[in-house]
């Protein structure tokens, strides 16, 4: 049923794209029709797959490494006290700086290569995945936490057992988020300076005027994503079994 659903709005989303190309006539240097651009498709299709595959190591691993690095920050910060006074004010602060403005700084540091857009994938996903799942622990029922200490149980078993599993709820919408935005850090970094990856192959086809070519390749990024969402959405489903499916009905 849900296959079923995402065809027909993918066919619905095709139909407004020609109605608006037929109704504003815009010209296809500007806007292309969904046929120009299939057909440029699949013209391409073995290049775009190959930078696809570039593009996609750089997200799993920015999607790997940042949601370590917020769970570890998380973990860290609701198991001391003094590194949260610390490390809270570096979460605010980091969030201050426009994470698309240090795309050149990474470059300078890290270079061309897959690291500096596997930094700015990382930079982008810590914040959602470190803020969700610390205030998911910070949630955990009190009378839960008390009678685990009536009961005489250690803290890190109480952490284990109890504070862990009600903020995986949490946990897991962190999660969601950051495999959203994962690939917007990747394709900006691509676009400040790279030699491979959808982002890079996008510039070169707009520098070149093959406008089908550069909405081809967004197609790719676009349907990739998706298949990269509804994954793990579907892995924390099975992760998180326990949590309700369906909000309440209002």
């Amino acid at each position: 049923m849900k296959a079923l659903r995402l065809l027909f709005l993918a066919a619905g989303l095709l139909t407004l794209w020609q109605l608006l190309v037929l109704l504003t006539g815009a010209p296809p240097y500007i806007l292309p029709g969904p046929l120009p651009v299939g057909r440029a498709l699949l013209t391409h299709l073995p290049i775009l797959v190959r930078h696809l595959g570039t593009t996609l190591t750089e997200i799993l691993l920015g999607l790997l490494l940042g949601t370590l690095l917020g769970t570890s920050s998380a973990l860290a910060m609701i198991v001391s006290p003094l590194l949260k006074r610390w490390m809270l004010p570096l979460l605010v602060i980091s969030q201050a700086i426009p994470v698309f403005a240090l795309a050149p700084v990474l470059v300078l540091w890290f270079g061309y290569g897959m690291a500096s857009k596997i930094a700015m994938a990382v930079l982008i996903i810590f914040f959602p995945v470190t803020s969700s799942f610390y205030y998911g622990m910070q949630r955990t029922d009190p009378d839960l936490l008390e009678l685990a200490r009536i009961m005489g149980a250690r803290p890190l078993a109480v952490l284990r057992t109890i504070v862990i599993p009600s903020a995986l709820p949490a946990f897991g919408a962190g999660v969601r988020v950051a495999a959203a935005v994962a690939p917007i850090g990747a394709v900006v970094g691509e676009w400040v300076g790279s030699s491979a990856g959808l982002g890079f192959y996008m510039l070169h086809a707009n520098a070149r005027m093959q406008i089908d070519v550069m909405f081809a390749a967004l197609t790719i990024l676009a349907a990739s994503s998706l298949l990269l969402y509804f994954l793990v959405d579907h892995l924390l489903d099975r992760l998180i079994f326990w949590q309700p499916q369906q909000g309440p009905n209002l």
